[in-house]
């Protein structure tokens, strides 16, 4: 299943490094660049050439350039419908711009998800309270 090959890809970029703009399993990633990584992984290459972007994204201007982009190449779901390999989008203030991605783990009673986080390599983290209210749209990578 497409969730699962997401995932096992998601979970082979553990203990790569956070760096802001960066793509490449092993020597660097950000947020995005991991989503990169794993539809790369998915698919033989990615969907659109991503354009240079700031730590602070698309903030003063309120633009959600992040959730536009996971529409569009991503396939929307349901929040309550939770499956391993979901990609999952954060905001991470009240009023700020989604900002943050991850990719489901595990889901049930103790769930998790694998990102890259500034100051950290990429991990998989347990989705505790703190971090699924901030959730604001699941996607999943669609079948080709």
């Amino acid at each position: 299943m497409r969730g699962e090959a997401a995932l096992a890809e998601a979970r082979d970029w553990i203990g790569t490094p956070y760096v802001h703009q960066a793509s490449t399993k092993g020597a660097g990633t950000d947020c995005l660049g991991l989503v990169r990584g794993v539809f790369r992984a998915l698919y033989g290459g990615e969907p659109a050439e991503v354009p240079a972007y700031t730590l602070d994204w698309s903030e003063p201007s309120g633009d959600e350039r992040l959730w536009r982009a996971a529409m569009r190449y991503l396939r929307p779901k349901p929040m309550t419908q939770a499956a391993q390999g979901d990609v999952l989008l954060f905001r991470m203030r009240d009023g700020a711009v989604a900002k943050h991605l991850g990719i489901q783990g595990r889901v049930g009673a103790q769930p998790s998800f694998v990102h890259a986080f500034s100051g950290h390599a990429v991990m998989e983290s347990a989705l505790t309270a703190p971090w699924a209210r901030r959730i604001v749209a699941r996607f999943e990578f669609p079948e080709r």
